[in-house]
């Protein structure tokens, strides 16, 4: 089992936008085979930052979670409009 924890910096102004595509990013990864869990999560004091939290069955579901035209449409877009930063466990 894989668990990512994705920080997520985000500019005020961007915010809702982040939101919203983060939520569209859950909801799709959610329904693949492999995934086990997959949220998304306010700061409760810092309106700029979020986290991603993603449990993945293995690696080649999380290989190919990472091949979806959602993932590379919708992370994608976060990337570029954020500041990202993952930490991964394995059990």
């Amino acid at each position: 089992m894989i668990r990512l924890n994705v920080f997520v910096k985000v500019k005020p102004e961007e915010r809702e936008e982040i939101i919203a595509t983060a939520n569209a990013l859950v909801e799709k990864s959610q329904q693949e085979e492999g995934c086990i869990s997959y949220g998304f999560f306010a700061h409760t004091t810092d309106p700029t930052l979020f986290l991603i939290c993603e449990t993945w069955a293995d690696d080649n579901a999380l290989a190919t979670h990472k091949q979806t035209p959602h993932y590379l449409q919708l992370a994608g877009k976060l990337h570029r409009l954020t500041e990202m930063h993952a930490e991964r466990f394995d059990k």
